[in-house]
């Protein structure tokens, strides 16, 4: 038989015996051990109860008394209740006639026979885990109407309406023979925020998707038919959710529209009960990315000079700001790279992937960084992004970033320059340097430490087309910030270049 244990409530209700006075006729009278109760014979009164404490043999029925006294409400836990809980318990016997513990065992057995007491832990458990489960429900209905809403956030308006108005809209300019180009010029004026939200839900309804094209950290992109049409329809994960909600936001700013940004038609988010498709619908450049089309395309000096100048243009309608009551806002990239440039049937490009793009309040001067995750990608960021000096508070300091990279872009595309049969394999910027999956430090060495550039072949300085784009790289990729062109700046100079070129045919 082992030691009986003595615990904190054994400590207190012996406590409780060792200060008990006798009182009025009216008090309970219980038996007490001699051993603590000696100057009152082994008896005690109390307002609370007798109580019987025993403990059971490990791994046996039988119970092995420990003692016996008189427990006060003053003690009771918790206070002010009809019975204790130490008294709900299999080591407790608890009574309230006199002399009721004078038998210890017996009198415990029999109470423990009439009911069936839970212990302590039992009913810590039986309120703690009712309690913690009816916290989980909640916290789970919060989270889920909350993701809902965001998720409805671009069409919340269109939940309201039925799927039947949707699939067969009576809306003007849904009528059949329409195409795509002109219904947006009839309801944008070529510079507006978009088409209607209806209109938009309605055309990805009836989308057909045809073949995968692109696939990305963000999803797939698919080829899709609308009415005979081709579209580029980009599919986010749910866990791009963020990104697909600011590209659609940005893609629809006021004037945004421009033949050298990609051309939005519609973003939907599609729920077939089971997880939610987040769709955003684009114009379709059967080239692809300028990555993939410099992959297996070589450049004259003149194709080359046209796709420079269109993405200098994109850009510099990006950063631009217009004034106004419907004016535009300037807006920076920032993860401007071949793979988020598309070119176009006529060799020209369109600036895409608008999910990480910053824009500038000019009322507050600030500026709204969207709140996702994802960074830039890496090979492509300027020294002040890779270092972390890079002042997020200032507008300028993201445009001067966008043209750090728009200096790799142009130096991808002078590489794929055919001259007089010499051109250059298709390759990524510091290929050389980084690995084909690079990490900031690694970057941050080859860029920031080490200040190496791009290699520039001997051979471009002896063709003015590529002089000129050489000369322009340089003054993007500035490791002082400030030093670097402008988009606008660019844009003129290689304008004025193919003027020049013009003139002299």
């Amino acid at each position: 038989m082992g030691r009986p244990r003595f615990t904190i409530w054994h400590a207190v209700l012996l406590l409780t015996c060792l200060i008990h006075l006798p009182g009025a006729s009216s008090m309970l009278k219980c038996k007490c051990d001699i051993n603590i109760c000696k100057d009152t014979n082994g008896t005690c009164e109390t307002d609370g109860y007798c109580f019987t404490s025993v403990q059971r043999k490990k791994n046996s029925d039988e119970v092995v008394y420990n003692f016996r006294g008189c427990y006060d409400k003053a003690n009771f836990f918790p206070p002010d209740i009809g019975t204790p809980m130490e008294c709900n318990t299999s080591s407790y016997s608890c009574c309230s006639d006199d002399f009721c513990n004078a038998d210890e065992i017996k009198n415990f057995l029999d109470a423990a026979s009439e009911t069936s007491y839970l212990t302590s832990l039992e009913i810590a458990l039986c309120i703690t885990v009712p309690t913690l489960i009816g916290c989980i429900i909640v916290i789970f209905c919060y989270y889920f109407r909350t993701s809902s809403h965001k998720r409805r956030g671009l069409h919340q308006h269109l939940k309201q309406q039925g799927d039947d108005s949707i699939e067969t809209p009576d809306h003007p300019i849904l009528s059949k023979g329409v195409s795509l180009k002109h219904m947006i010029e009839m309801t944008t004026s070529g510079s507006g925020s978009g088409l209607p939200l209806l209109v938009q839900r309605s055309i990805a309804r009836q989308i057909q998707l045809m073949n995968i094209i692109g696939q990305g950290r963000f999803g797939e992109v698919f080829r899709g038919r609308w009415r005979g049409e081709n579209v580029a329809v980009k599919i986010f994960s749910s866990r791009e959710e963020r990104s697909w909600f600011r590209e659609a936001e940005i893609y629809q700013t006021v004037m945004l529209r421009h033949e050298n940004i990609l051309g939005f038609i519609a973003a939907d988010n599609k729920d077939n009960g089971t997880w939610t498709q987040l769709w955003l619908i684009t114009d379709y450049h059967e080239f692809g990315s300028l990555f993939d089309f410099l992959s297996n395309t070589t450049l004259t000096t003149n194709s080359m000079i046209q796709m420079a100048l269109s993405v200098a243009t994109g850009l510099a309608h990006l950063h631009m700001d217009i004034m106004g009551t419907q004016g535009k806002p300037a807006i920076a990239h920032r993860d401007l790279k071949s793979k988020n440039i598309l070119v176009k049937s006529n060799w020209t490009c369109a600036i895409g992937d608008l999910g990480l793009a910053v824009r500038h309040d000019v009322t507050t001067d600030t500026v709204d960084i969207p709140l996702n995750n994802r960074v830039g990608t890496k090979r492509y960021m300027a020294p002040e992004v890779l270092d972390d000096t890079m002042n997020i508070d200032q507008f300028d300091s993201f445009k001067r970033a966008d043209v750090y990279a728009l200096g790799l872009v142009f130096w991808e595309m002078a590489m794929r320059c055919n001259v007089g049969g010499k051109y250059d394999e298709y390759q990524l910027p510091f290929f050389d340097a980084v690995p084909p999956d690079p990490t900031i430090d690694e970057m941050k060495r080859v860029v920031c430490y080490e200040k190496q550039r791009p290699n520039i072949p001997n051979r471009w300085q002896s063709c003015d087309a590529l002089h000129i784009m050489t000369k322009l790289m340089k003054e993007c990729w500035y490791h002082h910030a400030t030093a670097r062109l402008t988009a606008l700046r660019i844009k003129k100079t290689l304008s004025n270049y193919r003027t020049s070129e013009e003139l002299k045919m």
